[in-house]
């Protein structure tokens, strides 16, 4: 059943059904890593948008650029379309329905950044979710990261940014087609659970047609040690600590 959520981003309020997919923290501090490198951004792309929460953050951090959001499923895309109309962003922001993987989805539009928070699962792997619109947000169905990559590239046409949330575990996977696409990435942020154990995000920073050299930022901590969420989670959801509940879905 739908329900509508105050994000704690100012007054952004958000339009998602708990039976489907809920937005989690790693879209949150994709909007936040990408914006803290790039917050004169003037025209936004978010690929594989959902229910549109990155671009609805993005328009609160950055009250100037005009963002799209591309969605290939109906129905997160046409909440997406309302979540927009009910915070009046009619003028900045808009939903685009289409499979990334097909180029004509995106032809002619250009960026000066591209944000992206893919599907994790490569095909075939991971468990299967009983819900088809959890399963498609979650694994590579029709489009694959390699398209993603290619669509970025095209987007900002050898000029512009590209930042990317995903598992370490496809690191490999993720520099690979990002160079093969001349998206070269630029900086790297793990985030781990807590201090002492491994990163399970990684946040990752392209440039086209940049220059070969990565830069590492330390690593973002979710809780301390006491279970609590770090002053950083706190900062980047713009709430303290005593304030409501912090979505963590990954």
């Amino acid at each position: 059943m739908e329900r509508i959520e105050k994000t704690g981003f100012g007054e952004m309020k958000l339009i998602q059904d708990p039976e489907d997919f809920c937005y989690g923290i790693d879209a949150v501090i994709l909007a936040d890593f990408s914006n803290s490198i790039c917050p004169d951004a003037e025209t936004i792309v978010d690929l594989g948008t959902g229910n549109g929460i990155i671009p609805l953050i993005l328009s609160h951090k950055n009250r100037k650029a005009s963002i799209t959001g591309i969605e290939l499923q109906a129905k997160p895309a046409e909440m997406a379309r309302r979540s927009i109309e009910m915070n009046g962003l009619q003028n900045r922001l808009s939903i685009k329905q289409g499979d990334i993987a097909e180029p004509e989805v995106y032809s002619g539009m250009y960026a000066d950044m591209v944000t992206c928070n893919p599907p994790y699962f490569s095909k075939g792997g991971g468990i299967p979710n009983e819900k088809r619109a959890k399963f498609i947000a979650r694994h590579e169905t029709t489009a694959v990261f390699e398209d993603f990559a290619k669509a970025a590239a095209t987007l900002l046409n050898g000029k512009g940014d590209f930042f990317i949330v995903h598992r370490p575990s496809r690191l490999v996977d993720i520099f690979y087609y990002c160079r093969k696409y001349k998206l070269e990435p630029k900086t790297i942020r793990f985030v781990a659970p807590k201090e002492g154990c491994n990163p399970n995000i990684v946040l990752i920073h392209c440039t086209a047609n940049g220059g070969k050299e990565l830069k590492f930022r330390q690593t973002l901590f979710v809780y301390n040690q006491d279970g609590s969420y770090t002053d950083e989670i706190h900062q980047i959801y713009e709430r303290k600590s005593e304030q409501c509940h912090i979505n963590l879905q990954i």
